[in-house]
Formats: structure tokens, C-alpha cells, sequence
């Protein structure tokens, strides 16, 4: 394979991308240091492009080469960052999209024995776009997957085409949200993560309170000293789970208990569980909580939804986005739109 030494030392972000995605798959955790080598890197190689395009030979290539980079760093880094802070993304996404902005503005070119990759250039020729329209195509693939092996398997559900039943004992070792509430089918159900939180936080596992649901609804069987909730994650990063790692608190009935024993407004201790943590649960709400641990203590089976890592699909997209190119492109050339 031959290219510019540019293009190809940006080839290291396969390998980083794709243990990204491992981790993502197996943990729903990609540390911070991850993207540190990787961002110099890109930093590097945009100035050593815009050294050689600036003394080209040509103004028209510097012209758009800069046009390209400006479209790259002033539209997908701050969509990542505007998709972050909505939740659209999780801040691993919004950091690997952002990395790619820099790392990939305009396409590179990889010259094979009989073709050149990628095969399929946009016309606007910003390949961060293209690496981003590839991972959103590659990520419209899952709901159909998922919908099929529900319909293969005799589920339906209006929650099949998003989700998967499974035994409401064992959803703590599930990644996603449920899909359920008291009242039924329910996309803003309660975040496993959260759920995960609570329960290090109370020193409980979710076993115990499907044992006996009345005595852990009331306040009063809350911790007088809780856990550090930690941040819901089903793995730690030494691979052991994460509710091996709960320790069982005092209960007090004396001064941190009783003073709550009438507080009849606030059912599991939701409130005062979410008031007592230093930082956010994933967005969930005392309400969400509460519907949560009343579906999980009802019902031997619920519905959740997995979601999908969104690093997978953007390591798919990458690769083909190197690979073939702009798959959208082609599709909108194939129906006459571009």
C-alpha cells in the first residue's frame, strides 16, 4: 500500500478505534487516555498537510483544503459537542467524533496494486462527514437486527423493534434502560446504570429487594452511612463485577433512620438518593426510580433496550468510509440526487 505518510500514520486509528469499540461492547467505559496519543497525532498531521498544501504549487488546492478543515472543525466538532450536551452522545462519543474532525478533514488516499482507496468520493470532500454519515447508516442497522431476531423468536411487543425481554432477577447484569413502567410500554424508563448506582449506594442487591420490596420501600430501611455509588458501570476496569464490590452499610434505626420512618412521600428513598450523590444519575428523576423498582419487584420478566455502543458503528463506519467511501453518496448518485 502506498500514500502520503500523513495518510498512512492515520491509519493507527483502526486499531484504536477498534479496542475502542471492544470496550464500549464489553464495558460502556473508554478511558480518557485513550484518545490523548491519538488527538497529538492528529494535531501533527493536519499542520504537516497544511505545510505541504501551502507550498504547492497551486493556490486553488490551498483554497480548498482550507475550506474543507473549516467545514470539518466548524460543523462536526461542535455537533459533537451539541449532541453531547443533550445526551444524543456519551462523552467517549462526542471525544472520538471530535478526534476524527481533526484527524480526517479531507480524504485521504491509499494507492493498492490495481485501485485507489477510497473508492467513492463526496462531492463537498470532507471525509470526517463521510466517516459521520457511514457510522449513522451502519447504526440505522441495529433496530432492524434487533427487530428480527424478536420476530424469529415469537416476541412482539411494541418494544420489539428497540428492545429484548429478559428475566427482571438478572437485568442488573444487562446494559440499556427498561422499557416498562407500572402503567406499561415506556421508552423513559429507568437506566440499568442508575439502577446499578442505587443499589451500591444502598449496600443492597436487587435480589434482596425482590425478597421483601415492602421493607426496602420504606425510607427507614435506607443506610445511615450509603456507599459511594460509584458510576453504575457493569465491569470495573480489573473485570471484576461491580456488585461484588458493594459493602453492606449499618442500617440505623436511631438518628439516620428514624427521623425519615414517616417520610411516606418518598417510596425506596429515591429522593433522598439522588439528593444525597454528588453528581447525575443519567438524568434519572425520583419518579423514574420509583416506577423502575416497582416494575423490577412485580414482574419476572421485563423489556429493555440495550442500545448499542455508538463506538461500534462508528469503527464500522470508519472502515468503510477508508474502505469504499461515502456510502450516501452513492445512494443519493444512484437515484440521480447528487
Amino acid at each position: 500500500m502506498l500514500g502520503s505518510i500523513p495518510d498512512l500514520l492515520r491509519l493507527v486509528a483502526v486499531p484504536v478505534f477498534g479496542w475502542a469499540a471492544y470496550r464500549d461492547v464489553k464495558t460502556r467505559r473508554v478511558p480518557n487516555r485513550t484518545w490523548t496519543p491519538l488527538a497529538a497525532l492528529a494535531v501533527v498531521l493536519l499542520l504537516w498537510d497544511a505545510y505541504t498544501v501551502w507550498t504547492g504549487p497551486t493556490a486553488v488546492g490551498q483554497r480548498l483544503f482550507l475550506i474543507r478543515v473549516a467545514i470539518s472543525l466548524g460543523f462536526v466538532i461542535p455537533l459533537s459537542y451539541g449532541f453531547w450536551l443533550i445526551g444524543g452522545f456519551g462523552g467517549a462519543d462526542a471525544k472520538a467524533f471530535m478526534l476524527v474532525a481533526v484527524l480526517f478533514p479531507v480524504y485521504p488516499v491509499y494507492y493498492l496494486p490495481t485501485v485507489a482507496l477510497p473508492l467513492q468520493q463526496s462531492a463537498i470532500g470532507v471525509f470526517s462527514l463521510t466517516i459521520l454519515s457511514n457510522t449513522v447508516l451502519a447504526g440505522v442497522v441495529y433496530p432492524l437486527a434487533v427487530a428480527a431476531g424478536n420476530l424469529v423468536r415469537g416476541r412482539f411487543s411494541l418494544a420489539m423493534f428497540i428492545g429484548r425481554p429478559v428475566a427482571a432477577a438478572t437485568v442488573t447484569e444487562e446494559y440499556g434502560r427498561l422499557l416498562e413502567s407500572p402503567d406499561g410500554f415506556d421508552r423513559g424508563g429507568l437506566d440499568l446504570d442508575a439502577l446499578r448506582m442505587y443499589l451500591q449506594w444502598r449496600g443492597c442487591s436487587l435480589a434482596d429487594i425482590r425478597a421483601d420490596p415492602e421493607q426496602h420501600r420504606r425510607p427507614s430501611s435506607l443506610p445511615a452511612v450509603p456507599n459511594d455509588p460509584g458510576d453504575g458501570s457493569l465491569v470495573t476496569d480489573g473485570g471484576d463485577p461491580v456488585a461484588g464490590d458493594v459493602t453492606e452499610p449499618a442500617h440505623d434505626a436511631g438518628a439516620g433512620g428514624a427521623d425519615r420512618s414517616d417520610a411516606v412521600d418518598d417510596p425506596w428513598g429515591a429522593e433522598r438518593f439522588l439528593d444525597d450523590i454528588d453528581h447525575s444519575a443519567y438524568g434519572t428523576s425520583p419518579a423514574q426510580l420509583r416506577a423502575g423498582l416497582d416494575v423490577l419487584v412485580e414482574r419476572d420478566e421485563v423489556w429493555i433496550s440495550p442500545g448499542i455502543p455508538f463506538l461500534v458503528p462508528m469503527f464500522a463506519g470508519l472502515v468503510v468510509s477508508l474502505t469504499y467511501g461515502d456510502v450516501l453518496f452513492s445512494l443519493l448518485q444512484a437515484v440521480g440526487l447528487a
